[in-house]
């Protein structure tokens, strides 16, 4: 009866262990959504770049290679996006976090009124699906990939047939 006990008692230990860890991580999942929500709040809706340092270290890895690096290279960025789109929308579609690795997806839409990416101003409508990947280090976005439909981008400005 004693070693049942003691099997039994290593088996609960181990159990409250693994759904502790369970608890930390989905704790962690939890606060960088929230994160990523605040951020495309800020920066993507309200087009708000200078309180960028709250959410993006200075040495920010961007793999999108129009994108130049840190968190300066992604205000310039954004402030030119913004600039030449002036109805500038995005829409946050789904946020998915699993420890520190976020996953979202969204709809860039607006009207090109100026020139953006070398490309003349179009006065054409675009909407583009994209899927952002962040990595998230002491409570701020370190790291950038994504996906996004670029082919429809340039067709719906009229740069390519």
């Amino acid at each position: 009866m004693k070693l049942f006990s003691e099997v039994l008692s290593a088996f609960v230990f181990y159990l409250s262990f693994i759904y502790g860890e369970s608890a930390m991580a989905q704790d962690i999942s939890q606060q960088n959504k929230q994160l990523l929500a605040n951020f495309a709040n800020e920066v993507f809706v309200k087009k708000e770049l200078t309180h960028i340092d709250q959410y993006v270290h200075t040495d920010y890895i961007q793999h999108n290679p129009l994108v130049p690096q840190g968190a300066s290279g992604f205000q310039q960025f954004f402030a030119e996006w913004f600039k030449a789109v002036p109805d500038w929308h995005y829409q946050l579609e789904k946020v998915v976090a699993e420890g520190d690795d976020v996953w979202v997806y969204g709809v860039y839409s607006g009207t090109q009124h100026g020139d953006w990416l070398g490309i003349p101003a179009t006065g054409k409508h675009y909407s583009i699906h994209a899927v952002d990947i962040f990595r998230i280090e002491s409570g701020k976005l370190a790291e950038h990939w994504d996906v996004m439909d670029a082919y429809g981008l340039f067709q719906q400005l009229g740069v390519i047939q």
